[in-house]
């Protein structure tokens, strides 16, 4: 019997859906994303470069005349000094104080001029006004013997004094020459004037000198505490290069990157480091880049939810029609679909559901259980050898039922006499589809069927057995009908069949046109089971089976052996029992038991063998009554 088929769906549509709008926004928002903060990065680096390397030339610049403008009035004022001291003018020593004081008073970050054997000038009011001791410049010369020879020797210097006065001081060491005699001049100011211009921003400029110690920072306490920054990785590249400036990108020994700039001042061999941490560069870029990442994962659940959403649209109404195909390929045509949407989904439904009603009508024209099997590709095409077991049932007199439905009914006898055969074909085919069989055709008032063909039930003896199941389901079922009919009933006559089984190799396939085709079995066991069915009639029987059949279940059957009969076609008489009974467990008794209850029971008359006429139709065989 047709069994339901049931597949599982790997991929539902809801999930192809939300992958296919995930892989999209994913990549449609995901290359956004980067090709704006590829671009951005790119723009704000080339900017951040310019503007570092910007603020590092203008710090440079304004340190160096800084520095320039300081050495120049404490060169002119030193130079006034010495014409003055040149003359004999008594009053050269007021002279030389008030053009001190009047330096003084304009350069008030000068501390103080000292010129050592030759030269002392000091900013009183700078020390009261930082209570500073006016001996440390003295005392901070007296630890920088080797820088005074270098300076005395031609070279300009910049040091850190500020660990020995505790707050922003510089000393610049210049070359100082009188007449053939080479001096080493110190001067000693407040770098106060040039911090604004070291810390701008998220940019850090610091001052250095040759050996790295550090003079200006926005840091002060590095400068207090004269901290030295010759091993910093920039500042090493700074030392290694012959460039006067230069700006590139660095990693110092935390791992931190840094765009790193640099100009070598002209006075004191200093250079003026102006940095950028890379990070902060890029902050707002990744602050973006972030808010742009938490929006793409909102814009993607909510289109996720949409979508499947929307996929149960789909979904729901496919779910039905698989469902609905499922029991189309089970055999079960009778649906009920109501379309729920007007889109195609609903023409799709609508039209499955009119599809369903045609199969079913369908079906009702061809052998419904072989077309479901010829669908799922479990009958091929062309002709396979069978071990099968054939049925063919008739109705007796059926010729002269007809005559009398048509003297009786007039016009109404074609109607009435197919209600009446259909109802008794229904039950029949029941019987056959019950036990396993399949119902070959129709052949006016026959019926034709077999087992082992396009199913078994496991073996030809099963198979057998099951056919003469369906021959007694069929006895049972016609006295349960004949019931409700009268003797002698023109309209609603009484009905009485006869059933041949034969058993052997028979051809089965899909034999046809191109354009109609129907699965059936061929072969000589095919005609032997119409022949033996037509031998009920003379011999007074409803069921018979050949000797074939007999030797598969006839341990399963109450039955009674016939006379031999011969067939054309065949040159040894055959063997046939009448089918009386199943037999029961030991000790019960069946009824019927014996033949002659069978035709008591279905109003059989008991042949007389020696007067049997045979008509056209039963010259095919004669009765050895010699037997």
């Amino acid at each position: 019997m047709p069994e339901k088929i049931t597949s599982k769906v790997k991929f539902p549509i809801g999930i192809k859906l939300v992958t296919i709008i995930t892989v999209l926004l994913l990549l449609s928002l995901g290359a956004i994303t980067f090709l704006v903060s590829y671009m951005v990065t790119r723009d704000v680096q080339i900017t951040a470069e310019e503007n570092n390397f910007s603020v590092n030339r203008q710090s440079a610049s304004e340190t160096e005349r800084t520095l320039s403008s300081i050495r120049s009035a404490v060169f002119v004022l030193l130079e006034t000094i010495r014409n003055i001291a040149d003359t004999a003018w008594p009053e050269a020593e007021d002279l030389i104080g008030r053009d001190t004081d009047s330096f003084f008073s304009r350069n008030e970050q000068v501390a103080a001029i000292i010129v050592p054997g030759l030269l002392e000038l000091v900013n009183e009011g700078y020390f009261r006004s930082n209570e500073l001791d006016s001996e440390l410049p003295h005392q901070f010369l007296d630890q920088q013997a080797d820088a005074l020879r270098r300076c005395a020797a031609g070279e300009t210097m910049l040091l850190n004094a500020a660990p020995f006065f505790q707050s922003a001081a510089l000393v610049m060491l210049c070359p100082f020459k009188r007449g053939e005699n080479a001096y080493a001049a110190a001067i000693f100011f407040s770098s106060d004037s040039l911090n604004d211009n070291y810390g701008q921003g998220v940019n850090s400029s610091f001052l250095i000198n040759d050996t790295g110690d550090v003079l200006i920072h926005p840091d002060y306490e590095l400068v207090r505490a004269g901290v030295n920054l010759a091993d910093h990785p920039f500042v090493e590249i700074l030392r290694d290069s012959t460039e006067t400036r230069l700006q590139t990108l660095y990693t110092d020994k935390d791992g931190k990157r840094y765009f790193g700039a640099f100009q070598k001042l002209m006075i004191g061999s200093a250079a003026l480091v102006t940095i950028v941490e890379y990070d902060k560069i890029f902050e707002g870029i990744v602050t973006t880049t972030r808010r742009n990442i938490y929006l793409t994962g909102v814009v993607l659940f909510a289109s996720i939810i949409l979508v499947w959403l929307f996929s149960k649209t789909i979904s729901g109404p496919l779910k039905v029609l698989t469902a609905a195909a499922g029991e189309i390929e089970a055999g079960r045509f009778d649906l009920e679909l109501m379309p729920g949407t007007r889109d195609e989904i609903g023409v799709l439904t609508a039209s499955f559901g009119r599809m369903g009603s045609a199969l079913g009508i369908f079906g009702r024209f061809t052998n419904r259980d072989i077309a479901i099997r010829a669908m799922r590709g479990q009958i091929h095409p062309g002709g396979e050898p069978k071990n099968a077991t054939i049925l063919f049932s008739d109705i007796r007199n059926f010729t002269s039922i007809s005559e009398k439905f048509s003297a009786h009914l007039g016009g109404a006898a074609s109607d009435k006499l197919v209600r009446w055969l259909n109802e008794y074909l229904t039950r029949m085919v029941g019987c056959v589809e019950k036990t396993g069989g399949v119902v070959d055709k129709f052949i006016g008032d026959a019926v034709m069927a077999h087992w082992g063909t396009a199913y078994t039930a496991g073996s030809p003896e099963h198979d057998a057995l099951n056919c003469v199941r369906s021959a007694l389901l069929m006895r049972a079922a016609l006295c349960e009908l004949n019931k409700k009919r009268e003797p002698g009933d023109a309209a609603n006559p009484v009905i009485k069949i006869g059933c041949g089984i034969n058993s052997g190799m028979v051809t089965a396939g899909q034999i046809g046109s191109t354009e109609r085709m129907e699965y059936t079995v061929i072969g000589d066991a095919v005609n032997l089971a119409s022949r033996t069915e037509a031998l009920n009639k003379p011999l007074g029987t409803d069921i018979l089976i050949t000797e074939n059949t007999w030797n598969l279940v006839g341990r399963y059957l109450i039955t009674e052996e016939m006379p031999p009969v011969t067939v054309k076609g065949k040159e040894k008489s055959i063997r046939l029992f009448a089918v009386i009974n199943l037999k029961t467990k030991k000790g019960t008794q069946p009824k019927p038991h014996t033949l002659d209850e069978v035709r008591r029971f279905l109003g059989i008359d008991p042949p007389d063998m020696y007067k049997v006429k045979l008509h056209a139709e039963e010259k095919k065989y004669k009765i050895d009554s010699d037997s």
